[in-house]
C-alpha cells in the first residue's frame, strides 16, 4: 500500500456527486480503515480523527470522508437514510480499490453511531470484500436484518452508561455468527466524553484492526 504518509484531502466521485475525504496512509501500512461517520457529523468529528490518528501511529491507512455533499446533508432525513449511506460507503470502497497508487488488499471499517449501520451493511455486500469491522456506540439495531450476511470479524464498542444503545449491541453480538467481541466502556456514555474514554475506543480499535488487517 503505496503513500508518503502525508493527509491528502480528495474528491471522490460517486452516483453522481462529489464527496471530499481525506486520506492518510502511512508507508509500508497494512491495511486501509474506512470511517462512516455518525448522523450530523463529518470527516471533520474529533472523535473520528482521534481514533484515526491511533490506527496511524498502528501502521494502518485512514479515510475519512462526508458521507453526504453539503446540500444533501442540508436535508435532515438524509441523515438516516441508511440504504443511501450504505450505497455511498460501497461506492466509495470501490473507488479505493480502483486507484493505482494505492495496493488496498485489506480494507476495514470503523462506524459510529448511524454510520455503525452503515458500515454492517456495507460488509456484508459481497462485493466489498471486507475484512474487518469495528463499531463505536453504533445503532446496529438498523443493519439487524443483514447480520447473516456479515463475515467480517465485528467489534461492537459501546459505553458502559449508553444503555439502551449497549443492549442493541449485546442483541446483535448474540446475533452475529462470525467472530466478534463486544467491548464495554464502563462508565462512558454514547459520546465517550469522560477521561480516557476515547482514549479506550482508539486502543480497542486499533488492537482489533491490527489482529485482522494483513
Amino acid at each position: 500500500m503505496a503513500s508518503d504518509g502525508t493527509a491528502t484531502v480528495t474528491d471522490i466521485p460517486v452516483d453522481g456527486v462529489t464527496l471530499e475525504g481525506e486520506l492518510v496512509v502511512p508507508p509500508d501500512a497494512t491495511g486501509l480503515v474506512v470511517f462512516a461517520h455518525g448522523s450530523g457529523s463529518s470527516r471533520h468529528s474529533p472523535r473520528n480523527k482521534f481514533v484515526a490518528e491511533t490506527l496511524r501511529e498502528r501502521g494502518l491507512g485512514t479515510l475519512l470522508f462526508d458521507l453526504l455533499t453539503e446540500v444533501e446533508d442540508q436535508e435532515r432525513e438524509n441523515r438516516f437514510d441508511i440504504p443511501l449511506l450504505t450505497d455511498r460507503l460501497v461506492a466509495t470502497t470501490a473507488w479505493v480499490r480502483d486507484r493505482s497508487d494505492l495496493t488496498a488488499d485489506s480494507i476495514g471499517y470503523f462506524g459510529s453511531s448511524t454510520g455503525a449501520a452503515a458500515a454492517l451493511r456495507g460488509a456484508a455486500r459481497p462485493e466489498t470484500a471486507i475484512d474487518v469491522v469495528v463499531s463505536r456506540g453504533g445503532r446496529v439495531d438498523m443493519a439487524a436484518e443483514v447480520v447473516d450476511d456479515v463475515t467480517a470479524p465485528t467489534l461492537l464498542i459501546v459505553g458502559g452508561d449508553d444503555e439502551s444503545v449497549r443492549e442493541l449491541n449485546r442483541e446483535l453480538y448474540d446475533a452475529l455468527t462470525v467472530e466478534r467481541d463486544l467491548h464495554v466502556v464502563e462508565g462512558a456514555g454514547h459520546l465517550f466524553e469522560g477521561p480516557g474514554e476515547l482514549e479506550a475506543v482508539a486502543d480497542a480499535a486499533a488492537d482489533w484492526f491490527a489482529m485482522h488487517l494483513a
